[in-house]
């Protein structure tokens, strides 16, 4: 969400509900930050079998950002009982009404449900997730974070595809032709992704006034309207604000000040 929305969002207390199998140890303080943003963060749990090795990187960083270890035992092997534990225990949080928002932390679409049944009471709902969570899960938030861009440093770029050695075999060939049709659908869709025109151009639509002018502040609240996952961080910005300025070609700026706030006024260039 842009600091133009935060600024008018009032302190709500939050639960913070962590899915250990599905979310990254080494970033809960980003994550706990990202989630204090909208909130006080009064409630804090983190689920999972804590008798098993896959759960050993959490411990060194739960005491100190005050967190409560939730055991769940799995009952089958391979299968991951951490959900049903957060969701009974979700429920209950929200009927006590001791928060007035939820920051459920999983990659997993078993929480679409939960987050759709605590939007129906009018509480608001983030999540916090890798950029592999499906839609679902994304949409039936309020607000969804990708913990990609909680990383401060920069990614490596990703290394050329190792050449193979020549092969007559017409199905290593096959297999070869099947690599690089995957990878050019991944560049196409990441091209796409890149390019935060087609959503800033919808959100404005929905903004705009008789003069040809929107405040960005409505703007911003239509962009997670039409995809709760939109982050100017995704574009390499930290606000939106400076993602439209730095579209000069696109947009034109201004700023009003109306009792003591200032208001930025945004314009699509003909």
């Amino acid at each position: 969400m842009t600091d133009e929305q935060l600024s008018s969002l009032p302190r709500h207390k939050i639960a913070m509900l962590i899915d250990g199998d599905n979310a990254q140890a080494g970033l809960l303080a980003q994550m706990l930050v990202e989630a204090a943003r909208y909130g006080q963060v009064t409630v804090r749990r983190i689920y999972g079998d804590w008798t098993t090795s896959s759960m050993n990187s959490w411990k060194e960083t739960l005491n100190f950002h005050a967190f409560q270890p939730i055991q769940q035992f799995r009952y089958t092997v391979g299968k991951n009982a951490t959900d049903s534990a957060m969701i009974i225990d979700a429920m209950d949080i929200l009927h006590s009404g001791v928060v007035e928002g939820f920051c459920l932390v999983s990659s997993d679409s078993d929480y679409t449900r939960l987050a759709t049944r605590i939007r129906e009471t009018g509480i608001f709902v983030m999540g916090l997730g890798e950029k592999k969570t499906p839609k679902p899960f994304v949409n039936a938030c309020d607000v969804f974070v990708y913990t990609e861009n909680l990383v401060t440093e920069k990614k490596k770029p990703r290394p050329a595809t190792s050449t193979r050695k020549k092969n007559e075999d017409k199905h290593a060939k096959s297999d070869k032709s099947e690599v690089e049709k995957i990878e050019a659908e991944k560049a196409e869709a990441e091209k796409a992704e890149a390019d935060p025109m087609p959503i800033l151009e919808q959100a404005f639509e929905m903004a705009v006034r008789e003069d040809g002018w929107a405040r960005l502040d409505v703007m911003g609240t239509n962009l997670y309207q039409l995809d709760p996952s939109f982050d100017p961080r995704t574009y390499g910005q930290k606000q939106l604000s400076r993602l439209v300025r730095s579209l000069k070609g696109a947009f034109e700026m201004r700023s009003q000040e109306i009792d003591g706030s200032i208001l930025i006024y945004v314009k699509m260039k003909e």
